[in-house]
């Protein structure tokens, strides 16, 4: 098993590690209460790759992890993932008006 330290890496050898045999890749998380600590694993049975954080900010990151791997398991392991990560998914979405009074 190897922790990568790095959050880029990691993504990028999930990806590569999924888009080579997406039949048998699992994705594992796990999160210890009593450590404060989030664990995400990939694996495909030869290879395993982890990251380790106890950071809140890390969250937001595994979100995005979790739909580039949606993406890949529903369009196939071929598609071009720079949609999900790029920019335009998050313009694209419509700003919440406050619930406030206005002013």
């Amino acid at each position: 098993m190897v922790y990568i330290a790095s959050w880029d890496e990691f993504v990028e050898r999930s990806v590569q590690l999924f888009r080579s045999d997406p039949n048998s890749t699992r994705y594992n998380v796990k999160y210890r209460h009593c450590d404060g600590k989030l664990v995400l694993k990939v694996t495909d049975n030869r290879e395993c790759l982890k990251f380790k954080t106890d950071q809140a900010q890390d969250a937001k990151k595994m979100e995005k992890l979790n739909n580039i791997f949606f993406t890949l398991m529903a369009r196939g392991p071929e598609v071009d993932i720079s949609e999900v990560t790029g920019k335009d998914q998050v313009d694209a979405q419509p700003t919440k008006k406050g619930r406030g009074r206005k002013q």
